[in-house]
């Protein structure tokens, strides 16, 4: 499922094979800024730039809009699964229950997070940035609200984050996105750490799991993206370990290494090398007497991507993923130039991969519109959230919207036309068969303005 949008409004497609891309739905409205689709039902939390404090629940099947509720500030990203739906602000987040969207939990005075970067796992595990000033971040049990674990995963400020399909792992870059970082959300434990380049920091555009958890996607505004493969051992590894203190003292210590041209915690480039043999030990040696010590660590512990893809422009932002196509895994580049890229990949050759498709997605599509490849060619305080319902629809029995209208929750109705299709939008549609692929086959894109 891929969702983008733009000035017009926001449009839905659909993604069978390589070659068939459908559009499933075109809202033809106002300039968008978000629209999240929960996976493959029919719900759509969308967000305008005329009204960004307030977000609009949609079943776009019935072209309704469910609610929408009004925020203190400007909405900065929308985060759902089958359960939970947040919202992220520039320093609060708020927490709902998909299914009534009753106000669960609400996380006030954050540190600055002006990009509203967060991300939240199919276990409704949540997690955002805690700091301005470095890499320290918050795992959040948005199903029980709980905090879990607290961890300090860069020296510079975090720019991109992501949970893996399955929520046993946690993916994290920082500002200057020399360093890929992958954790176990089990106990904070590191399970990787990729070096995407050496020459110079970039801003990562994208960062995301396949669907199996055996590889990492990176993309920046470089003119390459990097795909990295997790080793299932090191995880198992991992998650042995013993977990992590939440004390600020513990957190100052849980990144063994950092990015580049930052402290490395002391550790000694010529004893780790050496675990090499003599050659290796005396290489390393040899190195430090030109290079920084840090670089020189880095050189030999960080392991390098596993495959590569060759874009044609760099500065554009590309949003990437790896998912099942026709049973083959392929790689999938919404560019905000309003193409879609699709790439070919080798599981067990890595390498750099080839271009197969790309589909133009910026007028409606009447059939499919293809590009020539051969030419050239992704806390707790809840009473400031204000609700708004839709005049043909009442607040759900019990919940804070109808406690906010002056309504005794006990003289609510038992269910009531807003419940009802809140929930119908959630579920999935009935199918004859059940693919090997089904749910998570094709998780939706982050949405990207198109110019």
């Amino acid at each position: 499922s891929l969702s983008v949008v733009s000035r017009t409004g926001y449009r839905l497609f659909s993604l069978a094979s390589v070659d068939r891309v459908d559009e499933i739905f075109c809202s033809h409205d106002e300039d968008t800024k978000i629209a999240e689709r929960l996976f493959s039902s029919s719900l759509v939390a969308v967000v305008t730039a005329s009204e960004p404090n307030k977000l609009k629940v949609c079943h776009f099947k019935k072209g309704a809009e469910i609610c929408n509720y009004g925020y203190p500030s400007e909405i900065l990203s929308v985060k759902l699964n089958r359960s939970r739906l947040v919202v992220c602000l520039v320093d609060s987040i708020y927490i709902h229950n998909i299914r009534d969207m009753r106000l669960l939990h609400s996380i006030k005075n954050m540190a600055p997070n002006p990009n509203g970067l967060c991300t939240l796992s199919l276990l409704s595990h949540l997690a955002y940035p805690v700091s301005a000033d470095c890499g320290e971040l918050q795992i959040f049990d948005a199903a029980n609200q709980l905090r879990r674990l607290k961890l300090k995963a860069h020296d510079s400020p975090l720019s991109a984050l992501n949970f893996s399909y399955n929520g046993v792992l946690l993916a994290t870059a920082s500002e200057k996105g020399t360093v890929i970082r992958v954790f176990c959300v089990k106990n904070g434990q590191k399970v990787h750490e990729f070096r995407r380049g050496v020459k110079r920091h970039v801003s990562i555009g994208s960062l995301n799991f396949s669907t199996c958890a055996s590889f990492v996607v990176a993309s920046s505004n470089t003119e390459t993206v990097h795909i990295f493969r997790i080793d299932p051992k090191a995880i198992e590894q991992a998650e042995r370990r013993q977990s992590i203190a939440v004390d600020a003292a513990s957190v100052a210590n849980t990144s063994s290494s950092s990015d580049d041209d930052e402290s490395n915690g002391g550790s000694d480039p010529t004893a780790t090398a050496a675990t090499g043999g003599w050659g290796m030990g005396f290489l390393a040696k040899a190195v430090t007497s030109y290079l920084p010590t840090n670089v020189v660590t880095d050189v030999f512990t960080q392991d390098r991507a596993y495959a590569t893809i060759q874009l044609a422009e760099a500065g554009l932002r590309y949003e990437c993923v790896m998912a099942k196509l026709e049973k083959e895994t392929r790689l999938l580049l919404a560019c905000e130039d309003g193409f879609l890229y699709i790439y070919s990949f080798e599981d067990s050759k890595g390498g750099e991969c080839k271009l197969i498709r790309a589909h133009d997605l910026r007028t409606p599509l009447h059939g499919i519109t293809e590009v020539d490849i051969v030419g050239n060619e992704n806390d707790e305080n809840t009473n400031s959230l204000n609700v708004n319902m839709t005049k043909s629809m009442l607040p759900a029995p019990g919940t804070y919207a109808g406690v906010l209208k002056g309504r005794p929750a006990d003289r609510m109705s038992a269910d009531s036309d807003w419940c009802h299709d809140l929930r119908e939008a959630v579920e999935y549609p009935v199918k004859v068969t059940v693919p090997i692929y089904d749910e998570m086959q094709f998780p939706p894109v982050t949405p990207i303005s198109v110019e």
